[in-house]
């Protein structure tokens, strides 16, 4: 039986996810279970899966991850800790602390296993200096509703931060440490991904601070000092992370191979137009509506359908009181730009299952949705001007809602073309 295009698309995006499960991509990357004293430390919207996975290797083990509200899982030894996300809360900094005490008694032949997954900037939260967990969650608000890039948000975070930016990892010397990663990231950048815990950083405070003026963010004092003064974030060159090794277990690219995969059973062409595209989901969106015109004007009748996929990051400047999120603000941009074209339908979701701060995960659209919208009553333009992407399809249909998915490698993004 032939798959409608919403199965299909739909089909598509979980083998994104299932290819990024850290029970399937996890347990060929653990290094041999250490003879001595093994402590498993992490934090991430993927951690707690990380965590059950390295049990189901390893066996019980000691140690401390973190993870958002909902994305739980039951581990043997291993303790799972809870707390906000995307802004962070008081049960995140407890758990650090915690997380950081374990890590402090350690000597040179204790062995770590550090699980670092998207999210985890906001899990794992240790302030610098003066600054207060309400200052920085400010800041991190602020930063959330400038449109600002993650990698200058990761900037601004490290210098605000006792644990990013390689300080886990110093935390742990003398001890051995292994940090297994799943990548959220635009080019899977290491010292990028989470605020870089385990790995080194040349950014500067200055550089942080330059990032908040640019974007218009006022900070308070205690800020202003920090970022004043010299640079608490590790250098790639410090002797403490000569015993971390930071090794990559999932990334956007090998999701979006999978859902290629799926989609050349399923008989379709595929085009990857990349797994790092990044900038404001409007415009994203206008740019891929105008691509996928384009291709459909080549196919002829009868030719195989056309798949567009794309990852990476979207960004939303917000504008309005509306709720929505990159994905999903995405999918309705796209749909007011292809005009109701027929055989175009496509989806956009996080792989996390949480689009902005929302329990959805993204949106299918295709030729009808702007019908649905009119019958509905729902201007598609008013919600675009005021962020309310999620508002709309809650109205007319078309959510995506996966619930956790316990991973994250980012965005994806597929354009289903026929002739």
């Amino acid at each position: 039986m032939t798959p409608s295009p919403e199965e299909l698309l739909r089909s598509l995006f979980d083998a994104a996810v299932a290819a990024a499960d850290p029970m399937r991509c996890l347990p060929a990357a653990l290094p041999p279970r250490p003879v001595g004293r093994r402590l498993v430390v992490g934090a991430g919207k993927a951690a707690a899966r990380m965590a059950e996975a390295v049990e189901q290797v390893w066996g019980p083990c000691e140690g401390l991850v973190i993870t958002r509200d909902g994305y739980e899982r039951r581990c043997a030894g291993i303790e799972i800790a809870s707390a906000a996300h995307p802004v962070p809360d008081a049960r995140g900094r407890a758990a650090t602390r915690r997380m950081l005490d374990l890590l402090g008694g350690l000597g040179e032949a204790d062995e770590v296993l550090a699980l670092v997954s998207g999210g985890a900037s906001a899990l794992m939260v240790a302030p610098a200096g003066r600054v207060t967990l309400e200052e920085k969650r400010a800041i991190n608000a602020a930063l959330l509703a400038s449109g600002a890039p993650i990698e200058a948000m990761n900037t601004v975070r490290k210098h605000l931060s006792a644990v990013k930016g390689g300080r886990l990892a110093a935390a742990a010397w003398p001890a051995r440490m292994t940090a297994l990663v799943i990548s959220d990231v635009a080019g899977d950048d290491l010292a990028a991904i989470a605020s870089g815990p385990t790995v080194g950083d040349r950014s500067t405070p200055a550089e942080a601070r330059a990032i908040l003026d640019r974007h218009g963010i006022a900070v308070p004092a205690s800020v202003a000092e920090l970022l004043d003064g010299p640079s608490g974030v590790i250098s790639p060159d410090d002797a403490r992370l000569s015993r971390c090794e930071t090794r990559l277990v999932a990334a956007p690219s090998q999701s979006l191979a999978a859902a290629a995969a799926a989609g050349r059973r399923a008989g379709c062409r595929v085009e990857i137009l990349g797994d790092a595209i990044e900038g404001e989901a409007r415009e994203v969106a206008a740019e891929q509506a105008r691509l996928a015109r384009a291709r459909q004007a080549e196919l002829r009748p009868g030719d195989a359908p056309l798949l567009l996929l794309s990852g990476g990051e979207c960004t939303v400047t917000r504008r309005g009181e509306g709720s929505g999120g990159p994905n999903a603000e995405y999918a309705l941009a796209l749909a007011l730009a292809l005009r109701e074209q027929p055989g175009i339908d496509a989806i956009a979701c996080d792989t996390d299952g949480v689009d902005g701060a929302a329990e959805v995960a993204g949106a299918i659209v295709g030729p009808r949705t702007l019908a649905r919208a009119r019958a509905a009553g729902r201007s598609p333009e008013a919600a675009l001007a005021t962020n309310d992407a999620h508002g709309f399809f809650a109205a007319v249909g078309g959510q995506v809602v996966t619930g956790p998915t316990l991973t994250n490698v980012n965005d994806f993004r597929a354009i289903l073309v026929r002739a």
